[in-house]
């Protein structure tokens, strides 16, 4: 989950100076000045990012999140609430363990993807995209006035909290519990992908949370405002690497992962975009949340178009690419890189449904040239979540 918008005015995370220090690359990202990638390993850009993926899938990789926008929303219909925003079985959630989701507008179209982590029934830690913060606040508050002013609210108002100012890393790869485990006194063995807790960071009470957007295994860290840069010096020491933007896009494309507004936006529906699976079953036989017409009929139906991986030969396809069949244009590149892991050229982007199986052989136009092209199932890199057995 990531997302990116241009801005003139940029704002910082709480770990800027700490990045500059550090011989980062600022550039522009959803609104904010963040690192794309540190130092320089030699060979070009290209080199120096998959330089980090390498370390990240050896060792461990620490990446500033601390743009994303996390929240709290509580109160005694908490719950019931985010069941409407979203079509998500939040009320069979056990507490401490979290979701990916996706708040969705009326015509069942994405509003933005967000990762939500059930603390009680009537406390939820929610995390959106930074480049959405403004259209997603906005609905949030629209929503929530909504909701305080009907009968749904009768067992109790429903508030929203931005955690503003506070820190959030990503400690990522193999090394990376081994690397946390030394700061912390819980045996982080028995927190598996997708649980989360409080626990003390060498001393500071930290929200962790077991999962990432890299498809390696790892932890999102939450760190109070005053304590961001002591904790994130103490986790970037060996044989952690600071790792930036450029190899994050890398890692979550070869993991299958979206990238919103550019893989998602309002106009793409869950069923579409392939995520049906966050969309609960009960939720399917009830019904009773935004959108929930035609994202039931599009599962009913089958929806246009479909979101599919593909490898691509000769070059690598960019955003706005257009695929073809032999006959006609059937659909567009959303993301594509080369591989560091893979070696290959590899993408993800929408098909017009009946295309989108394995194997199905397509062209897309690159460089005003036709380009064989596959389609293959994503993840294009096996991840590798700690799970509970």
């Amino acid at each position: 989950m990531a997302s990116a918008a241009p801005s003139t005015q940029l704002s910082k995370t709480g770990l800027y100076d700490f990045h500059v220090a550090n011989g980062a690359k600022m550039v522009p990202f959803a609104g904010y000045s963040m690192p794309l990638q540190y130092g320089d390993v030699g060979g070009g850009q290209y080199f120096d990012v998959k330089h980090e993926c390498w370390s990240v899938k050896r060792d461990a990789g620490l990446f500033d999140v601390g743009h994303m926008v996390q929240s709290f929303i509580t109160g005694p219909s908490a719950t019931a609430f985010l069941e409407w925003l979203t079509p998500s079985a939040l009320s069979e959630l056990k507490p401490f363990h979290s979701t990916l989701s996706v708040l969705l507008n009326d015509k069942g179209g994405i509003i933005d993807d967000t990762v939500i982590c059930k603390h009680s029934d009537d406390k939820y830690y929610v995390v959106t995209n930074a480049g959405r913060r403004v259209e997603d606040l906005a609905w949030f508050e629209q929503k929530l006035k909504e909701w305080n002013a009907s009968d749904k609210s009768s067992s109790g108002k429903v508030s929203l909290e931005v955690l503003d100012g506070w820190g959030l890393v990503a400690l990522q790869g193999p090394e990376a519990a081994k690397v946390l485990q030394s700061h912390v006194k819980e045996d982080l063995g028995k927190l598996y992908f997708g649980q989360s807790g409080y626990f003390d960071v060498a001393g500071v009470k930290c929200h962790v949370a077991r999962g990432g957007y890299t498809g390696e295994d790892g932890f999102e860290i939450s760190i109070p405002p005053e304590k961001t840069v002591e904790i994130t010096e103490l986790l970037s020491k060996s044989p952690v690497e600071l790792t930036g933007l450029g190899a994050r896009d890398s890692l979550r494309l070869e993991a299958g992962m979206c990238l919103y507004g550019h893989d998602l936006n309002e106009d793409i529906t869950p069923v579409e975009a392939g995520l049906s699976w966050v969309i609960g079953k009960s939720r399917r036989e009830n019904g009773t949340f935004i959108g929930a017409s035609t994202v039931l009929q599009q599962l009913k139906d089958g929806p246009s178009k479909r979101r599919v991986g593909f490898v691509i030969a000769d070059v690598p396809a960019r955003e706005g690419a257009k695929v073809f069949s032999p006959a006609e244009e059937i659909g567009v590149i959303t993301s594509g890189i080369p591989s560091p892991t893979l070696s290959q050229n590899i993408a993800m982007g929408y098909i017009k449904n009946g295309f989108h199986k394995k194997g199905t052989e397509v062209l897309v136009e690159v460089r005003k040239k036709m380009r064989k092209a596959t389609v293959r199932p994503m993840p294009f890199v096996p991840a590798k979540y700690h799970r509970e057995q």
